[in-house]
């Protein structure tokens, strides 16, 4: 039996005959299997963004997101191929099934294989793993609060029929506490009666919730480490952290676990893990959305919103929790040199880049640049931060007063300082929020405001906490701009920074504009 060394007891069924180089391509890739083999199963899987993995809990779509899922994947348990059907479909494609024993259970894998010049590689997969009978198959801890199957089901039947949702563990779902990523908070917490009115609007559209996934501790937070339950994985740069606060329903989206996310956009807990994973990330109109039933951190600024792998699925649920479909006119592309410069070169490269292409191709209006009188940015953030301090410890001050040690080192340290705001600090910088949402309200009109979504790519889990926080402190500069505006936010995946990892390309339009941001982003491409 040539080209089945790594398994002598395999028969081997190919009645057209196995075409040359397919037999030994098939046990390299099942040895790099066993051996958890990542770089070969990379390079045996065929590359772009059409390339399919499914198996009983996830589809994924796509190289990065297939080799992501790997970047997190411990060993497969042992087992053997025992039966291989060969069935030849054209002279460059063939489908081979591969029957699996692991002591008394058997499993089954499946995959096109398709010739990529002189090799062959795999285009599609499905893999159903040897299980022992009601063996409970474990879910990830650092992404998952809870999960079901459903953990609710549609109500009733509707346009998002299918759609599987995420929900950050914010968000009030019947029968389930809010856990707000903070343990000491989670067991004090009654399970709710009613489901907050967003997540209830997505299950009466047919809707069903996957589970309720981590965020950052109380959402105070951009980075999706959360001290307590560890951070979720980001499969589109492996090794990178996941952004926060969104940071569990942005990894389950970005794994191919759920189609859409729902969370919510303060600072941009949103849009940065949307920038950080290569996903389609909207911050809605402030107010437009109802926050009953989602645990506040700043009222002034909190918003709810959502993530999906494509702007298609996003302007779907849109369509159920946003009022309206009307769309205004943009005469004008926006541009903020000042903010762009915040950006790290290779990311500000690519957005500049991407932005004169897109202009010049019509997709989006002629550009305009903007100069921002001096220090004004660093005013207006500082205002911002100040409103946003006062108000998060007006929303949980007097529980964490008396729950000393139940906070990670750098939520602790945030809510520390947001102790110290005073009320006529606060007052003061509610005077400069509100002068700043009338100074960008005439800059947005009639325009969309293009910027980087963050200041770079995902920082690797390894670095420093002053290398996570001087990106953290960069980027609130260029987020803090939607939530002062009380204006929607489209972060979409269109920027690579010079090492691949993906960066956001943000459009921010007038408030209420939700509708004509989804409708020009529909339409953009930028050209390889």
């Amino acid at each position: 039996m040539s080209g089945h060394e790594e398994s002598e007891e395999c028969e081997v069924i190919a009645p057209a005959g196995a075409p040359p180089g397919l037999l030994e391509a098939f046990w390299r890739y099942d040895k790099a299997l066993l051996g958890n083999d990542r770089p070969t199963l990379d390079e045996l899987f065929m590359r772009g963004p059409h390339t399919i993995r499914g198996d009983g809990q996830a589809l994924l779509v796509g190289h990065e997101a297939i080799a992501g899922f790997r970047s997190a994947r411990a060993g497969i348990p042992t087992r053997a191929v025992v039966q291989l059907h060969v069935q030849v479909i054209a002279d460059d494609a063939a489908l081979l099934m591969a029957r699996t024993r692991d002591g008394d259970v058997t499993g089954l894998q499946t995959q096109l294989w398709r010739l990529d010049g002189d090799r062959w590689v795999v285009a599609a997969a499905h893999v159903s793993l040897p299980v022992a009978p009601k063996r409970i198959a474990p879910f990830d801890t650092t992404l998952w609060r809870v999960v079901g199957d459903p953990l609710a089901a549609a109500t009733a039947p509707g346009p998002l029929e299918g759609i599987g949702v995420a929900v950050k563990d914010l968000f009030a779902v019947a029968g389930q506490p809010v856990g707000a990523g903070v343990p000491a908070w989670l067991a004090e917490q009654q399970p709710q009666r009613d489901s907050a009115p967003a997540v209830a609007a997505l299950l009466d559209a047919g809707a069903h919730l996957v589970g309720i996934a981590r965020t950052d501790e109380f959402a105070y937070s951009l980075a999706g480490t959360n001290a307590h339950y560890g951070t979720p994985p980001n499969p589109a740069a492996p090794g990178c952290v996941s952004g926060g606060s969104t940071s569990g329903p942005a990894s389950a989206v970005a794994l191919g676990q759920a189609a859409a996310g729902l969370g919510t956009d303060t600072a941009g807990s949103i849009r940065v893990p949307a920038s950080y994973q290569g996903l389609v990330g909207l911050r809605t109109t402030h107010g437009a959305i109802g926050t009953d039933g989602v645990l506040p951190l700043a009222r002034s600024f909190d918003t709810v919103g959502w993530l999906t792998r494509d702007v298609r699925t996003s302007a779907a649920v849109a369509g159920i929790l946003l009022p309206g479909t009307e769309t205004v006119a943009v005469r004008r592309t926006v541009r903020l040199p000042e903010v762009e410069a915040l950006a790290r070169a290779d990311v500000r490269d690519a957005f500049t880049a991407a932005v004169q292409g897109l202009t010049e191709s019509g997709q989006l209006p002629p550009a305009e640049v903007v100069e921002l009188p001096r220090d004004l940015l660093e005013r207006w953030f500082a205002a911002f931060r100040t409103v946003q301090a006062w108000e998060a410890w007006q929303a949980h001050g007097s529980w964490i007063t008396g729950h000393p040690g139940s906070l990670g080192a750098d939520v602790a340290a945030r809510f520390a300082q947001a102790s110290e705001v005073g009320e006529e600090q606060a007052a003061a910088a509610r005077e400069l929020t509100a002068a700043a949402r009338e100074q960008l309200g005439e800059w947005l009109s009639g325009s969309v405001l293009a910027i980087p979504s963050a200041s770079g790519p995902a920082p690797a889990r390894s670095a420093s906490g002053e290398e996570i926080e001087a990106e953290r402190a960069a980027t609130l500069r260029m987020t803090c701009l939607a939530g002062l505006a009380g204006a929607p936010a489209l972060s979409l995946p269109l920027l690579r920074s010079a090492d691949g990892r993906p960066a956001g390309l943000c459009l921010l339009g007038a408030p209420g504009a939700d509708h004509s941001l989804l409708t020009l982003a529909a339409g953009l491409e930028i050209a390889p």
